[in-house]
């Protein structure tokens, strides 16, 4: 009986630690930064994988202690920017993460507020910053 217990602890112990080494697209990104305030005035999305590029990012108060020198070399980093928008309620953020063996595809995912949800009467620039923990090509859907 003694020995039934122990395999099925086993067997249980085993598929868990499975589990966690196939663990989905969290390790392959970061979101630095997810503000509802403070993007730019259209709807952009700017991929930065060149050192001076993501050089300028340690210029944000927001940003420059999430950075370390080690990311320029081995990361890339992605701006998105929802544009201008009426009220508040307002975001954009990142829905899942992909890898191939090519790229990385980044699904995003903007969120506007129902219509009957109270939001602030203010103009808004909502916008993301992300970490993604590759040098592959990325492709934004």
């Amino acid at each position: 009986m003694k020995k039934i217990i122990l395999v099925l602890i086993v067997i249980v112990l085993a598929s868990c630690s499975g589990t966690k080494k196939t663990s989905d697209s969290k390790g392959l990104y970061e979101i630095l930064t997810e503000q509802s305030d403070g993007g730019g005035n259209i709807k952009f999305f700017e991929i930065l994988s060149e050192p001076n590029e993501i050089k300028m990012l340690e210029n944000d108060p927001l940003l420059k202690d999430k950075m370390k020198q080690s990311d320029i070399s081995n990361s890339n980093y992605v701006i998105l920017n929802m544009g201008e928008k009426n009220s508040g309620g307002y975001s954009i953020g990142v829905e899942k993460v992909e890898e191939t063996d090519k790229n990385i595809i980044i699904t995003i995912k903007e969120n506007n507020p129902s219509p009957d949800a109270m939001v602030t009467q203010v103009i808004s620039y909502p916008y993301t910053v992300v970490r993604i923990h590759s040098k592959k090509e990325i492709v934004i859907k």
